[in-house]
């Protein structure tokens, strides 16, 4: 791609968080929306008439729009693999929205076809690209280097809120891959995995819906090195949504929202006493931070690169792995 193009969008499925994607495209000065498609007309126009762009009323006819160079995947979990591979086979670079599929089988295989085909696939982990927590990864050291920061040993991380939603909602649907983990846990696992690295072992609890999805979880971990992680999500209560990292010298502590924060407060110990200082990233949060994600995926494509080193491939397997590993603990399976 010409480093001085702009880069074409495609929305494939024009829901809830495609509506807050498409408004950050707008904040990226190389980017723009150029179409969107659902497989109703109606619905992508409306869109359209929103975000801009043409309106296509097939998936079909979307992926096949030669001024599309990314398709946005962002139907419900249960239909990524399928939408993803249509835009693949269609030739096109694709964002697919978190999860990447309902398992780590189906994560491995889209994984694979976009390296056959010599194709950009990023899963949509806008945290990962987010500054602030970058920030924190970058300022944190290893027991040869500990440096100011220190050492991570220490994770907490929640998110959760109340779903009041009608059973038919893809949050509390078993068929399109509803349930906490899959759509809320994924960000605390995340985090984890960012921090501390991949984990030896995690144990899950949850407590299930009569439809059998995961409505609470709860997650205790073990990382390289003997750190912890305790990790939660919830469906059914207006939890905390906040986040920390203790280390060997001192606290990092995200506030409400910590997968999408826009500073962080350090805590530096000496003895008892401890000095706090708010750092923000070394860039800014785009928007709500889909923004930063779309940036990371223009500069892939500008350098040529078929992954993102901000959400590479074996990252997302891993998280596709952990959940396998949770979801079976707690009693939880999706047909298919």
């Amino acid at each position: 791609m010409d480093s001085s193009s702009t880069t074409g969008w495609g929305v494939l499925a024009p829901g809830r968080i495609a509506h807050n994607f498409a408004r950050d495209l707008t904040l990226v000065p190389d980017a723009r929306l150029v179409a969107s498609g659902s497989r109703s007309l109606e619905r992508a126009q409306e869109f359209a008439s929103q975000h801009g762009g043409r309106a296509h009323g097939s998936y079909e006819e979307l992926v096949a729009d030669p001024e599309v160079d990314v398709v946005y995947v962002a139907s419900p979990h249960a239909f990524h693999e399928e939408h993803t591979m249509l835009a693949l086979e269609a030739g096109k670079a694709v964002l697919c929205e978190k999860p990447m599929t309902l398992d780590a089988a189906a994560t491995q295989r889209l994984v694979t076809a976009a390296e056959e085909r010599g194709l950009f696939l990023m899963e949509a982990m806008w945290m990962a690209c987010n500054p602030v927590v970058r920030r924190i990864t970058s300022l944190l050291g290893t027991p040869e280097a500990p440096g100011e920061h220190g050492v991570a040993r220490q994770v907490h991380a929640d998110l959760g809120f109340v779903v009041d939603r009608d059973p038919s909602d893809r949050l509390l649907d078993p068929a399109l891959g509803g349930g906490a983990l899959l759509d809320m846990g994924i960000y605390p696992l995340t985090f984890a995995h960012l921090v501390l690295g991949e984990p030896e072992r995690l144990v899950g609890v949850a407590g299930l819906s009569d439809r059998g999805i995961d409505l609470d979880v709860a997650v205790a971990g073990r990382y390289p090195g003997g750190a912890t992680a305790a990790l939660t999500s919830s469906m059914t209560s207006n939890s905390p949504r906040t986040a920390s990292v203790a280390t060997t010298t001192g606290r990092f502590d995200l506030e409400t929202d910590f997968h999408s924060p826009t500073r962080v407060l350090w805590t530096a110990y000496d003895g008892k006493a401890g000095t706090s200082t708010w750092l923000e990233g070394e860039e800014p949060v785009i928007g709500r931070g889909y923004g930063n994600e779309v940036v990371e995926v223009q500069r892939c494509l500008r350098a040529g690169a078929l992954t993102s080193d901000l959400v590479p491939p074996g990252l997302s397997v891993s998280l596709a792995r952990q959940m396998d590993d949770l979801l079976t603990q707690v009693g939880v399976a999706y047909d298919g």
